[in-house]
Formats: C-alpha cells, sequence, structure tokens
C-alpha cells in the first residue's frame, strides 16, 4: 500500500514538473534550471531599444511618480527645486538601472542566476526569496490602487455605484464596493501575467502610446478647469541653508528608493535585449526624461487643483473623484474622468508587471524551477497579492509603507555587491554554464554553495542603515545616523560594493579576468548537461557555445574570437 502511495505521489510530482527541460540534467541541475532560467537564446532576444523605450515610459506614468514631488514641495522646496531633484534622481537611477541591465543584455541572463556569481549558487537563493516575498506584497498593494481606478471608472458610468450597499462587516477593514473594485483589477490583471517576458512588450508599447495622452489631457484639463497653473509654480522656497540641502538630498533618494527594485531585476528583462547597446542608451535617457515629465505634469495639475478647491490636491485619482462629486459632471466630464481613469488603471497593471509579477516569477522559478516557471510563479504572486488582503496593510498606522520603502532601499546591498563583483572583480568574465552547476568544484560553489564573501559585503551594507532605519520608523536614534539614513542607498551600495571588493583582494576568487572581458556574445544555446568526459573541474565548452576552447590556456582557438588570457581558473 505504502508503494502505490509513493508510485501515485511520484506521478502528480511528474504531472506538476514543469516541461522543456533539457535532457541530461542531473538532480541537483534541475533545482537550478528550466526553460524560463537558461540563457535566452537568440530566438527570444526580441527587444530592441525602442522597446525599452516603450517600456520605460510606460512604466512613468504611474500615481507614485505623478506625486513624488508632493512631499518635497510640503517640505519647502519651490517647484523647481523639487523637479531638480526628481531630475537628478533618476539620472541616478538610470545609471544603476544600465549597470546591471548591462550583466543580463549581455549574458541574458536573469537576476536570480547573475547572483549565483555574487553569493553562491545555493546563497543567491535568499536575496531571491526576499525579492519575490516583497514583490508579492507589492502586486498586491497596487493592485488595490488599481481598484480605486476601477472605482472612479464605474463611478463615471453609473454614479449610483459611489452609493452600494456595504455587506461586509466593519472588521472586514473595507466595504463593497471598494473590494469589488480591488477584485475586477486583479481578475483582469491575470492574462497578462500569461504571455511570455520577450512578447509582454507589445503591452508596454500600447500603454506607452496611450497613457501619456491621457496625461496630457488631463494636465490641459486641469489648466482649463482653473484658469491657469495656479500659485504653486509662483511660490518660493520656505527653507534654506542647509535644512534646504538636506530636503534637497531626502528628494534625490526618495527618486531612487522609489526604482531599488527595478535597479536589482532589470535583468530580468534586459537578458531578452538583441544586444547590449540596445538596453544602454534607451534606457539611461528614457528613465530621467519620463519620469521626470510626468512628476511635472503632477506639480502643475496639482497647483492648478489648488485654484479649484482652495488646496493642493496631490492625489490624482482623489481629484478626479472630486470632478466628478460637484453633483452638475457633464457627460463629457464623465467621459474624460472614465479615459483617465483607465489610463491610471493600465499604468498600474504595467508597473504591477514589470516590477512585481514578472520579477517575482523569475525568483520563484529560482527557487522552484522543476516546478515553477515565470508564468506559474506570476499567479502564485498574484494569488498571495489576493489572499494577503491589501487594503488592511494600508489603512493601519503601523508605517507599513515605511517598512516597504525603507526595505527597498536595502536592495542596494544587493545591488552594490553584484556591481563590484561584475564590474571590479570579475571585470565582465561569466562562466555561463557554472552558473547552472552544483558541482562542488565549480568557481561558484564556494563553501557548500555560499559565497562569505558576499554575504559579509550585504550585510555591512544593511548594518550601515539599520539604525537610521530603527529612527525612521519612531525610535530615537543618534542624529548621525539618521544623517547616514537620508543617504540609505549610497551608503548602502558603497559600503557593501567597497566591503566585496576588499574581501575579493584579499582572498581572491576564481573565474575572473585580469582585463575586462565580456564573452557573451559567444553564447548562442548552450547545452547545461554535464559532458560525459568532462572531469570536476572543467567541461567541454565547445557544447556551450559551439567553439573550441582549450581551459587551461584560457584562450579561445577558433581565429577571430576574442583572447582569453589572464582568465583566473582552477
Amino acid at each position: 500500500m505504502e508503494k502505490v502511495r509513493s508510485s501515485k505521489l511520484a506521478h502528480v510530482a511528474e504531472k506538476l514538473a514543469v516541461s522543456n527541460n533539457e535532457p541530461g540534467l542531473t538532480n541537483a541541475q534541475l533545482m537550478l534550471t528550466n526553460y524560463d532560467l537558461k540563457p535566452v537564446e537568440p530566438e527570444r532576444r526580441q527587444w530592441g531599444p525602442w522597446n525599452f523605450v516603450g517600456f520605460w515610459i510606460a512604466d512613468s506614468f504611474n500615481i507614485n511618480t505623478w506625486m513624488i514631488s508632493s512631499s518635497m514641495i510640503i517640505s519647502g522646496m519651490s517647484w523647481w527645486q523639487s523637479w531638480l531633484c526628481v531630475w537628478i534622481g533618476y539620472v541616478i537611477s538610470a545609471t544603476f538601472i544600465c549597470m546591471t541591465g548591462r550583466i543580463g543584455a549581455t549574458y541574458h541572463i536573469p537576476f536570480p542566476v547573475v547572483g549565483r556569481a555574487s553569493f553562491g549558487i545555493w546563497g543567491s537563493l535568499w536575496p531571491v526569496f526576499n525579492r519575490a516575498a516583497m514583490a508579492c506584497i507589492w502586486y498586491g498593494v497596487q493592485s488595490w490602487i488599481g481598484g480605486e481606478c476601477v472605482t472612479l471608472m464605474i463611478r463615471a458610468i453609473w454614479s449610483s455605484y459611489n452609493d452600494v450597499p456595504n455587506s461586509l462587516p466593519a472588521s472586514s477593514g473595507t466595504n463593497t464596493r471598494d473590494f469589488t473594485s480591488f477584485f475586477l483589477f486583479w481578475l483582469c490583471s491575470l492574462p497578462a501575467i500569461w504571455f511570455p517576458v520577450h512578447k509582454i512588450r507589445h503591452l508596454f508599447t500600447a500603454k506607452a502610446y496611450f497613457v501619456p495622452v491621457a496625461g496630457v489631457a488631463y494636465f490641459i484639463w486641469a489648466i482649463v478647469k482653473a484658469h491657469g497653473i495656479g500659485p504653486i509654480v509662483h511660490k518660493s522656497n520656505t527653507v534654506h541653508g542647509s535644512t534646504l540641502a538636506w530636503a534637497m538630498i531626502s528628494g534625490i533618494m526618495s527618486s531612487i528608493a522609489n526604482f531599488a527594485t527595478l535597479i536589482v531585476n532589470d535583468p530580468d528583462f534586459a537578458r531578452f535585449a538583441r544586444k547590449p547597446r540596445d538596453a544602454l542608451w534607451s534606457q539611461f535617457i528614457t528613465i530621467p526624461v519620463g519620469f521626470a515629465v510626468t512628476s511635472f505634469i503632477g506639480i502643475i495639475v496639482s497647483s492648478s487643483s489648488n485654484v479649484i478647491y482652495g488646496q493642493p490636491i496631490w492625489n490624482p485619482l482623489q481629484l478626479l473623484g472630486n470632478f466628478l462629486d460637484n453633483g452638475n459632471a457633464s457627460h463629457g466630464a464623465r467621459a474624460g474622468v472614465f479615459f483617465i481613469a483607465f489610463a491610471f488603471a493600465l499604468a498600474q497593471l504595467g508597473t504591477n508587471i514589470a516590477a512585481n509579477s514578472v520579477s517575482a516569477g523569475t525568483d520563484m522559478t529560482a527557487l522552484m524551477p522543476r516546478y515553477l516557471n515565470i508564468r506559474r510563479g506570476g499567479y502564485v504572486c498574484a494569488a498571495v497579492g489576493l489572499a494577503m488582503c491589501p487594503w488592511n496593510l494600508l489603512s493601519t498606522s503601523n508605517n507599513f509603507t515605511t517598512y516597504l520603502s525603507a526595505y527597498a532601499v536595502f536592495l542596494s546591498s544587493i545591488a552594490g555587491v553584484i556591481i563590484a563583483d561584475y564590474y571590479v572583480v570579475r571585470k565582465g568574465y561569466y562562466q555561463i554554464k557554472d552558473l547552472y552547476s552544483a558541482q562542488k568544484t565549480g568557481p561558484y560553489y564556494f563553501w557548500y554553495g555560499f559565497h562569505w564573501r558576499g554575504y559579509a559585503a550585504y550585510i555591512a551594507g544593511i548594518l550601515i542603515n539599520i539604525v537610521g532605519f530603527v529612527g525612521a520608523i519612531g525610535k530615537p536614534v543618534p542624529i548621525g545616523a539618521q544623517y547616514i539614513y537620508r543617504l540609505n542607498f549610497f551608503c548602502g551600495f558603497i559600503v557593501a560594493s567597497g566591503s566585496y571588493y576588499l574581501l575579493c583582494r584579499f582572498f581572491p576568487i576564481p573565474a575572473c579576468s585580469e582585463h575586462w572581458l565580456e564573452v557573451g556574445d559567444e553564447i548562442i544555446d548552450p547545452s547545461l548537461a554535464y559532458d560525459a568526459g568532462s572531469g570536476s573541474d572543467a567541461y567541454d565548452e565547445e557544447v556551450a557555445s559551439g567553439h573550441d576552447y582549450d581551459l587551461k590556456d584560457a584562450r579561445v582557438n577558433e581565429a577571430g574570437l576574442r583572447d582569453r588570457k589572464g582568465v583566473h581558473e582552477y
């Protein structure tokens, strides 16, 4: 009986296993790879520069970006000072994005695989798990905001929707109307998760055309309704000296913190680039321009709202709701609210897919590659986002958004380790097949699959900010810790990257190059299975890339390929 039961379980497990795995993989390799984790073959490298432009234009138009200048202006800055902070913050963010994105665009591998070089084959699972958990939480939060957009859309058609009787108990934390809107947005988001990442670019292209048009229409509508641009743009700053300087630094850091997750997970998208250059200038230029323009529209619309309602309304959804609450909203006004709310809903959908669904799906694929792919992981993420009841998190006064924002900033430690490892320590050189190998003699196996140097640097980058983080949630801490925390992303990144470099300098690691050496262009469709003739410390690179390598001399023998002298092997 026990044997029958175990055989049935094995049959079910086999049915649930992800298909399309390469034959000949060992059990350990099946825990490290599947179709969605392997290097992207040329047929799926379909993202050109304009796809990245469309991706970031689409992503820039969201509610967080719209409101990002509000706290800066409230803190005493003028509008142009806050806008300058947005420009500086997103130029810095774009620099980090291009640095991590180049790794994916060169070797066509996602973040979980990139992390194996820095944290070890098994050690990379901890950063991956952390980011997956956070992506699931953010998916629910962003879906709840998307539900607010749905509420406006339905109210624009049926005004009585605002007065739907509540059948939910007070202990639920929400009401029938808001939960229905949230569930509709969540349900309509599910089809977008189905499409492969290399094809989802069409969603961002469509969003890049429609959403900015709606934003400009909102911009013009608010100015016409207020008969001008309002008083905010005429106000000068009310803080000066060091207070102004620290306010501007905080504004710059808030712009960077808004991007912390995307900085880490950009390889998940950049790996589909046709060539590394496609993911360089397209991202570096579009990110600051797109986010700065959206922020500017938010400033002007909010300034105009001050004329209409006597106080600035920074939340664009609240302002649209006020347009409907007049009681005598015309059919044209209702249509305008509907289409602008639809644009915001589409913006929330795209942001949720880009920053949360795909990243969580990719991370879960790395955690259970035998049974999860990006599609299944994305649906798990959506299920968790529904089950976590995000309205309870947003309604409580427990500094939840502070926790989320600060936790995202701690991703700077991960980014610091990865960037230092790739650009400074390894000088662009990866042995791709070994990133999918669980052999104990592999160059990325380190100590039981964990890279202690990477973890030491990662923890150091967190510790520099931890006291200031405690202060951010309301506890008394020394003023010095508060100043450090105001530079949180930079402090975490610099300490983590610097620590990692020094540790690798004093305790050298294998598979490094003495000069800049990126060999990603030689990867076509590598076979990841161990060769019958491979030893414990080498493998037949000809199988991986189609070229004949002599690893002992560390040189490409075929004429026309780059010299690989100076590579440190075992």
